[in-house]
């Protein structure tokens, strides 16, 4: 391609990107507020934007519409990825945060292992061998994390492996839909106040504000059976282990 060919092409392109951006910049805000709302305030929803806006550029240039989803839903995916590896390269959360959370959810899962029933705070605490209190400020010291791990390996599981088009691989399809399988059955076995506040979280998408006011407690105390509902699924699924293990080699 000569200079002049070349320079063309790229006046092309700018046009193509602005056009997509004016198009969709409202898609982007949207996700990134709504996302933004689920971690803590140091994480600025600009920084998502622009995140979300690269994601939203690599989204229109690797679209191909035969593939079946339309635009939107496959760019939204895109985008939603875009800002999540945007939060784990700040890594918020203290290494601390990390190694007490898979602590916790080992022990929840060693209880329940052994009683065959839902492990309590109460004796979760004992077996650490810290105080009640504690624990919970554990819990929601760790909830944020959780959630964010939590979405970003339902996102992951069957996204990297794509056909030349910008589509999912078959394979892809069926390890995403085999891991919902394993998270939808999990969820299931979880006790029935942690089962409420996962479905207002994720299905209804309220925040935890919200919730409290649904349920009569306070934000605190959701953020606690919310944090209480994720260490439960990280010690009956391995969702979490590929983002621990980089903190692993670095602790």
């Amino acid at each position: 391609m000569n200079a002049n060919a070349s320079a063309q092409y790229k006046a092309v392109q700018r046009s193509a990107d602005t056009d997509v951006v004016t198009r969709h910049a409202d898609l982007v805000r949207r996700i990134a507020h709504h996302l933004g709302a689920r971690l803590p305030a140091s994480v600025e929803v600009d920084d998502l934007i622009q995140a979300g806006m690269i994601g939203l550029l690599e989204a229109s240039r690797s679209y191909d519409s035969e593939q079946g989803a339309s635009f939107e839903t496959y760019a939204s995916i895109r985008i939603r990825g875009a800002m999540i590896d945007e939060v784990r390269k700040l890594d918020w959360a203290p290494r601390s945060v990390h190694r007490r959370s898979r602590l916790a959810a080992s022990t929840v899962r060693q209880i329940e292992q052994r009683t065959g029933r839902a492990a309590i705070p109460t004796e979760v605490a004992a077996a650490m061998d810290i105080s009640l209190p504690e624990y919970m400020r554990l819990l929601e010291d760790a909830a944020r994390g959780q959630v964010l791990s939590l979405e970003s390996q339902v996102d992951d599981h069957g996204e990297p492996s794509t056909r030349r088009g910008g589509g999912p691989s078959p394979e892809s399809v069926l390890q995403r839909s085999e891991f919902r399988e394993s998270l939808v059955a999990a969820i299931g076995l979880l006790p029935e106040r942690e089962q409420l506040v996962v479905s207002l979280y994720y299905e209804q998408e309220l925040n935890l504000k919200e919730i409290g006011a649904v349920l009569g407690v306070s934000e605190s105390r959701v953020c606690q059976i919310h944090g209480q509902a994720m260490l439960r699924l990280r010690g009956r699924l391995d969702v979490f282990e590929s983002a621990d293990a980089g903190l692993d080699q670095e602790d």
